[in-house]
């Protein structure tokens, strides 16, 4: 019996020299019926090279950068596999990656995400990701369990988890059928908790599955102090909380943020000299109420038989 497609989703922005290395490493992948979808958001550099090294990728070149969310809607949606590996290209994967996910997805229906162990690239004795803490619905922070501790073997049990690394995330087509895409309106962070948010209201679970592990070069593309990840950041986790968080538990959150959590971000980074990420943040969280859909979510159309 022929193993069910797996689309390989991974999004290039001005990243070529990461996509190939990402795309080398999947060659040692024992999996064997797997199709690359390479997503191009608009890149200044040419992303012919990838073509040319693995003429079999399906290479879409986007008009414009859409983003993390849009980015992988539009692989998702050229996508023929029975799932789906939305996977960052500033990552290398080992040989049981696919296996172990599949095996896990296969085995419950319930099953609606699934996320490896993420490890560093430049540590790979040190974690990332081994699961999440729920998102405080005060705060809209939450933690990823064993980050930064030294890999012993502490977190290799598999388990439901709150929510996925947007990293590496394994999906069932019928899931994103189910619930819809990711919601483009983000662009950049908190997409992916929120589409874990919208998967478990749908009734499914998101799981960690350590036996399956992969490596991440963090912040490659943005950069850990960037004015642009200020912004987003600021942003996105209020348009989180106010897609997320219902009434009337939304007017304790809404106190917190006006009159405790704004303030002092804002005073803290202008106390420490950083002016220009206070404004960041400030006009990050106040651009949230120019957007005029807040609950948009695109929907996956079925394959055609």
């Amino acid at each position: 019996m022929q193993q069910p497609l797996v689309s390989i989703i991974s999004i290039n922005y001005n990243g070529l020299e990461h996509t190939l290395g990402m795309l080398k490493s999947f060659k040692q992948i024992n999996y064997p019926n797997l199709e690359y979808i390479i997503v191009d958001n608009a890149s200044k550099e040419d992303p012919s090279p990838i073509l040319e090294a693995y003429p079999e990728v399906i290479l879409v070149r986007n008009p414009i950068n859409e983003g993390f969310a849009g980015g992988n809607n539009r692989g998702m949606e050229v996508a023929k596999g029975e799932y789906f590996y939305l996977i960052n290209n500033d990552t290398e994967v080992f040989p049981n990656s696919i296996d172990a996910l599949l095996k896990r997805a296969q085995s419950d229906r319930k099953v609606g995400l699934l996320c490896p162990k993420i490890l560093y690239f430049d540590a790979p004795d040190t974690i990332q990701y081994a699961g999440y803490t729920p998102i405080s619905k005060l705060t809209g922070r939450g933690t990823a369990i064993g980050y930064m501790e030294k890999d012993k073997g502490q977190h290799n049990q598999a388990r439901i988890t709150a929510l996925a690394h947007g990293a590496a995330m394994f999906i069932p087509r019928s899931v994103v059928e189910d619930v819809g895409m990711m919601a483009e309106l983000y662009f950049l962070y908190y997409e992916e908790l929120d589409y874990c948010e919208r998967i478990k209201k749908a009734g499914y679970e998101i799981w960690y599955e350590p036996a399956s592990a992969i490596l991440h070069k963090e912040s490659m593309s943005v950069g850990k102090k960037s004015l642009l990840k200020t912004f987003y950041m600021s942003r996105n986790r209020w348009v989180f909380l106010r897609r997320n968080i219902e009434w009337p538990v939304f007017l304790i959150t809404l106190l917190y943020y006006y009159l405790i959590a704004v303030p002092k971000n804002t005073l803290f980074l202008v106390f420490r000299g950083d002016t220009d990420h206070a404004k960041a943040y400030l006009n990050g969280f106040f651009n949230t109420f120019t957007i005029k859909d807040l609950h948009a979510n695109p929907e996956l159309k079925p394959l055609k038989k």
